[in-house]
């Protein structure tokens, strides 16, 4: 133990938004239970990279009595995150229900009983972020749509509006990792080259993680790719930005 420099997160302060998680070269910062929490001591260098990424700011830096940066333990961890990010890919035959598939889309079904059912624009499984390989067909050159999961439930015309024609992954950036996140979407983007990406989040705080780490990756492995960001209003609507190459949210 010494006295030093190490990050403090307000918990009050904090809604849980994620953009620190990449901002944090050691992998330091993790989203538990909906707060941003410090995950070790050993981990955090006390330089304060991640305060400007909190819009909130919930995160300062203190001195205080705390253990050892351990540059050893923090190459440990970041290898742990990599290798995390990378296991889906050989766990998925093990999980029936993750094993991947390509799909013809089906006309549209009538029934003398029912308005008739536009048929599914989903052309691929699995669509979960945690899951998907990087290294999956249907990713390859795709026009690749990265979507927080509540997005669907709020827009009545997704598929027709959004999905048709796209690749899609998912994922929840306010209860997922979003190290893990940025970790596979790295490896997304340098094993597909997507030819286009377009990300779709909730209008709340904590759901602009997705777009972040999304932006961050792309800024890393192909920083020639235009990103559009849509948010999705609770009751409907969005807005749009369009995210040029190379520069951040």
């Amino acid at each position: 133990m010494a006295v030093r420099m190490i990050v403090k997160i307000d918990e009050e302060k904090c809604d849980g938004c994620g953009l620190c998680v990449p901002a944090c070269a050691e992998g330091a910062i993790q989203v538990i239970d909906g707060k941003a929490r410090l995950v070790s001591e050993t981990y955090c260098d006390g330089l304060g990279a991640c305060l400007g990424d909190c819009p909130l700011d919930a995160i300062t830096v203190e001195e205080r009595e705390a253990s050892d940066f351990d540059e050893a333990a923090v190459e440990q961890h970041l290898k742990q995150i990599e290798q995390k990010a990378a296991m889906p890919q050989h766990a998925a035959p093990s999980c029936p229900g993750s094993a991947m598939r390509q799909f013809t889309q089906q006309p549209a079904a009538h029934s003398a009983s029912a308005e008739p059912m536009g048929p599914s624009q989903l052309n691929h499984w699995p669509i979960q972020l945690m899951l998907v390989p990087p290294g999956a067909p249907f990713l390859k050159n795709a026009d690749l749509l990265i979507c927080a999961d509540c997005v669907p439930f709020t827009v009545p015309d997704f598929h027709q509006r959004y999905l048709a024609g796209r690749a899609l992954v998912v994922g929840c950036p306010k209860l997922d990792d979003l190290q893990f996140y940025f970790e596979k979407l790295k490896e997304i983007f340098a094993e597909a080259s997507p030819r286009k990406i377009t990300v779709l989040k909730m209008e709340v705080p904590c759901c602009s993680g997705i777009a972040q780490v999304a932006i961050q990756a792309r800024n890393e492995v192909i920083p020639d790719t235009e990103i559009d960001v849509h948010t999705i209003g609770i009751r409907g609507g969005f807005q749009c930005e369009t995210i040029p190459a190379g520069t951040a949210a």
